[in-house]
């Protein structure tokens, strides 16, 4: 019989950030109590943060939506209780210790990393699932037994063991982001006439992950605290995974869509159970979980939508939308905002924006928007990269105050892009110019055009970030025309910088030109100033508003 070891409640091993910038571990209880404490949570790698997030998070509703700040019985009812309670925590700046703990240790049985019948997060019955060694848990690290990694953060002997605390971490990394690598099992598909269907990717894998950070881990845990179902309805009763009478055990099983914020935050995409040999985690074995269909699941606040058209360009469906590593996420901003048609805004943003509505959060307070993401290959059978960005700016651009503000921000967006097309058309002509193969620059996807495109919206981002970052609901009208005149201004310079460096760089060939056929035998001549007199014509076009 395994002997109980690691209880997470009381053992270091939440990586946070503290006011001075150091890293340590904490402890579940101390991550909650001294969370205005700490700038933030500060994990091995950014994708690791979101489900310790979630975690936490699973903790305050299982609290906070049956009590009171004092710990009293008072459960969440109705709107007016559920923006009570998180007026009331968040006018206390930090969490209440009693309450917290109280209930913490009320289930402290089910919080032990290894346990012979409750180990966190995991599920004996795994034990008959794929058998994975350490650094496939290690998600620094990660590789098959086919797929070395040439360069990991750890080598030899050190990829095979974990610590407990790093265990833990990566327990819940791999429950959320897991690929769909691993097999059925033979009992499995016996029981069900030798079909199971396949879960895909953990459920944070599927999503467009989305969160807000404030100024310590107090708020950014407070901001992403949706008492409300994305602001309107009250969740079902609170049951996160420690209080099931008994784990799930059942491999990959389809349920309902969860109503209950705590049982969603601890979803159990897959079975897990850890493998250790003395003081170390040496492996662990895995089975698919459970999982539901993504569309319209919007009980899940933590993501971006996009809406799925039907034949007639109506929107039919919503569905997470996998955030694209190619693109800034300022980029995406209609994913975030109110004001665009065909889109389901993320539940946090609906739920900050009913705060500032409430007059309980200040709108001009500046905020951080957050995405995390893993990337997979070949229909999500392996992860390629994880990524993460932020972009600061005032919460009340995100609510209805901002919406002025939103449609210049897309529409500016859209400018780049117009400008970044054109810039790419330069790229062309000037590479036909030089004598360059048409058949490379056919598709406008070519790595010579895009490689034009994306220099551009490398050139502008730190600049659109700084724009965004001053933008203010509150401005006037003649403040909010005189930021957008000189964002224009900004933009436009780098823009003609660059087009007339593309010009000095593609060289003397270039510059006396060429007469080239396309693939109908209709003949053109291209050189450097029919291509940059042919870019100048369209940015004063665009100028002038046509």
């Amino acid at each position: 019989m395994q002997e109980k070891e690691f209880n997470l409640l009381y053992e270091p091993w939440i990586k946070v950030m503290d006011n001075d910038c150091g890293v340590k571990e904490v402890s579940l209880i101390q991550a909650i109590d001294d969370a205005h404490k700490y700038k933030g949570l500060c994990g091995d790698i950014c994708t690791q943060d979101p489900p310790i997030m979630r975690l936490l998070l699973a903790a305050l509703h299982a609290v906070f939506e049956r009590v009171d700040k004092d710990g009293n019985d008072h459960p969440i009812e109705d709107y007016d209780d559920a923006i009570n309670r998180w007026k009331e925590l968040w006018q206390l700046k930090r969490f209440p210790e009693k309450p917290v703990k109280d209930y913490l240790e009320k289930y402290k049985e089910r919080f032990w990393l290894f346990h012979p019948e409750r180990p966190f997060f995991q599920v004996p019955a795994a034990k008959r699932g794929t058998e994975y060694k350490a650094y496939k848990l290690n998600g620094a690290i990660s590789e098959s037994s086919n797929k070395i990694r040439l360069f990991g953060d750890r080598k030899g002997e050190e990829k095979n063991i974990l610590t407990y605390s790093e265990a833990a971490r990566w327990l819940l990394y791999v429950n959320a982001f897991d690929d769909t690598s691993a097999k059925p099992t033979k009992e499995g598909k016996a029981g069900s006439d030798d079909k199971l269907p396949s879960p895909g990717a953990g459920w944070l894998g599927k999503l467009g992950f989305v969160y807000i950070s404030g100024e310590n881990l107090f708020e950014t845990l407070m901001y992403n605290l949706t008492l409300l179902k994305d602001g309107e309805e009250n969740w079902e009763s609170c049951t996160p995974v420690w209080e099931l009478d008994k784990p799930r055990e059942k491999e990959r099983t389809e349920i309902p869509l969860p109503n209950d914020a705590a049982k969603l935050l601890t979803l159990q995409s897959r079975r897990l159970i850890l493998d250790r040999e003395g003081q170390r985690v040496t492996g662990f074995h895995l089975l698919g979980g459970d999982f539901f269909p993504k569309e319209n699941a919007f009980s899940e606040q933590m993501t971006v939508w996009i809406g799925i058209k039907d034949k007639k360009g109506d929107v039919k469906d919503y569905q997470p939308k996998r955030h694209d590593k190619s693109k800034q996420m300022w980029r995406d901003f209609s994913a975030y905002a109110t004001c665009k048609e065909g889109r389901h805004m993320p539940g946090v943003v609906r739920w900050n924006n009913l705060l500032q509505a409430e007059n309980i959060v200040n709108g001009n307070t500046s905020v951080n928007l957050n995405i995390a993401s893993v990337q997979y290959g070949d229909k999500d059978f392996f992860v390629t990269d994880q990524f993460a960005d932020s972009m600061c700016i005032h919460a009340n651009i995100l609510s209805n105050a901002g919406e002025i503000y939103q449609m210049c921000i897309l529409d500016e967006i859209d400018r780049c892009d117009r400008i970044s097309g054109f810039l790419s058309t330069l790229a062309k002509e000037l590479f036909l110019a030089s004598g360059g193969d048409p058949k490379k620059v056919e598709k406008w996807d070519s790595p010579v055009l895009s490689a034009a495109k994306e220099s551009f919206f490398s050139k502008i981002d730190m600049p659109f970030r700084q724009w965004i970052a001053g933008l203010d609901a509150c401005d006037n009208n003649q403040t909010r025309e005189n930021k957008i005149s000189l964002w224009r201004e900004r933009s436009e310079k780098i823009a003609y910088d660059l087009a007339k460096q593309m010009v000095d760089d593609a060289g003397p060939a270039a510059f006396v030109g060429k007469t080239v056929s396309d693939k109908n035998g209709n003949e053109r001549f291209y050189s450097t100033s029919m291509a940059y007199n042919n870019y100048y014509r369209k940015m004063k076009e665009l100028q002038e508003g046509r």
